[in-house]
């Protein structure tokens, strides 16, 4: 019998080919980690259950988009009706950092007039002595794009779970605040088997604020 969920997001995977995209989701929903990795063709999905707070599982459904141009007119078709997107970069290629502005434009005009939840993830933190992006310049552009910013390795497991948390817990905190909101014809966020209406003013989840460190 299938677990009871309250709620579903659709969340979205963006950035350039190579990134780690698809390892960042193969260590979140199976727990596992490849050296090795086929580029992603298209889209390909995902799922997990996470607890927001007491009384309350969200089934995160999970897209991986490929970042080659050529599967572009795909993947653009996902976008409206996802809730959350990832924007992910290679920390040891500054090429897919610059790239995270054009991304995020990208998305923000096709899902108009609805609204998605971003995260900026710098990716393969456990390369730190290839690093070719610094966190200050990550985590300034984070807040000129008024997000949040984690540093994540698939390899090591580090914050890989805290990064799909906290979108989660953001987009749950609109909806309790009413800016978020289940639509027909909307796929982005789904009520589930069970409903609990959510008033605004209830008590914020904590978010731990310790990143896990990567020991590999």
């Amino acid at each position: 019998m299938d677990i009871l969920w309250q709620y579903q997001f659709r969340i979205i995977l963006l950035g350039d080919s190579t990134v780690g995209k698809s390892s960042l989701l193969k260590r979140f929903t199976d727990g596992i980690y490849s050296d090795v990795a086929d580029p992603t063709v298209g889209v390909d999905f995902y799922a997990r259950s996470l607890d927001i707070e007491q009384g309350i599982k969200i089934k995160l459904q999970l897209w991986d988009t490929a970042g080659q141009e050529r599967f572009r007119s795909i993947t653009t078709s996902y976008y409206r009706n996802s809730v959350g997107g990832l924007l992910v970069f290679d920390l040891t290629n500054r090429k897919t950092f610059d790239h995270v502005r054009e991304w995020h434009k990208e998305v923000s005009e096709h899902i108009l007039p609805h609204h998605m939840v971003y995260i900026l993830i710098g990716h393969k933190s456990d390369l730190n002595k290839d690093r070719k992006v610094t966190r200050d310049e990550a985590e300034q552009l984070a807040a000129e794009m008024g997000i949040r910013y984690v540093e994540t390795s698939a390899k090591c497991n580090s914050n890989v779970d805290r990064a799909f948390e906290l979108l989660s817990r953001d987009i749950y905190e609109l909806m309790k605040m009413g800016e978020i909101t289940t639509r027909d014809g909307w796929d982005g966020v789904k009520s589930g088997l069970t409903t609990r209406v959510l008033y605004p003013g209830e008590e914020d989840i904590e978010v731990e604020p310790m990143e896990k460190s990567c020991n590999c």
